[in-house]
C-alpha cells in the first residue's frame, strides 16, 4: 500500500480526523501503520502484549482457546473500532488472541506508553478516544446483560436488535438493513448457543416475516415487531 493510501486510511479514522496536517506529520502515524493478511494473528497468547490497535480496514476476530483446545470467539471487531489494551492497563488480556478475519486488515498500532504520551500532548485526541472507550464499554455491558437471559431466542433477538442499532442502516426508526458479516457459528458463540440452534431460530424468524437473511444482508422490517416475537414464542 502506498504512503498516500495509508494517509487516507488513517485520516478517515474518526480519532485522527480532527488533527491538523502539521500534527499528523508530528505524530508520525504512518510509522504505526501495519497490515495483516487474512488468517494472520495480530497477537496470540497476549500475556505480555501491551499494545493498542485501531482497525481502519477489515475485520478482526478476538477469542481464546479453552481447556479442551476449542476456539472461543469473544468479539468481532469492525472498521473504526479499537482493541487490544484499550483501557490502557498492562498485561490484562489473559491469553486472548486477535486474528485477521475473512480478509486482509489495516491497523494503526501503539505501545501503551507511546499512546499515553500522545494523549498528554494532544488532549483533543484524548477526548475522542474517551468517547470511543465509553462506547465500547457500553457495548460490552449490553452483551453481558443479554447473555444473562436464560432463553436462547431472547438472546438471539436482543443481539439482532443491538446489531441493527449499532451496525445497521435505516431510513426510519423501525426498518434496519445490516451487512451480514457474521456466520451462524459467530452468532452462536457471541450469544452462548450452538450453530444449529441459531440456524433453526433464524429460519423460524424469517418464515414468520420478522426478518430476511441473504449472504450479504440482514433486513429487519420492524425492530418493534421483532421484539414482540418473543411474546408469542
Amino acid at each position: 500500500m502506498s504512503t498516500d493510501q495509508k494517509f487516507l486510511l488513517i485520516r478517515n479514522y474518526d480519532l485522527f480526523a480532527h488533527i491538523s496536517d502539521e500534527e499528523y506529520q508530528e505524530l508520525n502515524l504512518d510509522h504505526h501503520f501495519i497490515e495483516a493478511n487474512k488468517g494472520e494473528y495480530i497477537y496470540f497468547d497476549s500475556q505480555y502484549h501491551n499494545k493498542l490497535y485501531f482497525l481502519k480496514g477489515g475485520t478482526i476476530k478476538i477469542g481464546y482457546i479453552d481447556e479442551e483446545g476449542k476456539e472461543v470467539i469473544k468479539e468481532i471487531i469492525r472498521e473504526g473500532e479499537v482493541f487490544g489494551q484499550f483501557t490502557l492497563e498492562r498485561n490484562n488480556l489473559n491469553g486472548e488472541f486477535a486474528q485477521a478475519y475473512k480478509a486482509d486488515v489495516s491497523l494503526c498500532a501503539f505501545n501503551i506508553e507511546d499512546f499515553e504520551r500522545l494523549l498528554k500532548t494532544k488532549p483533543n485526541i484524548g477526548f475522542h478516544y474517551t468517547k470511543q472507550v465509553g462506547q465500547k464499554l457500553r457495548k460490552f455491558e449490553s452483551r453481558l446483560l443479554n447473555l444473562l437471559n436464560k432463553d436462547v431466542k431472547t438472546r438471539l433477538v436482543n443481539f439482532l436488535v443491538m446489531l441493527a442499532r449499532e451496525e445497521g442502516e435505516t431510513a426510519n426508526e423501525e426498518e434496519y438493513t445490516i451487512q451480514n458479516f457474521l456466520t451462524h457459528e459467530d452468532i452462536a458463540q457471541l450469544i452462548g448457543s450452538s450453530r444449529q440452534t441459531v440456524t433453526t431460530m433464524l429460519n423460524e424468524l424469517e418464515t414468520a416475516g420478522f426478518l430476511t437473511v441473504t449472504r450479504q444482508l440482514i433486513n429487519i422490517p420492524s425492530v418493534k415487531n421483532l421484539q414482540k416475537s418473543l411474546a408469542v414464542s
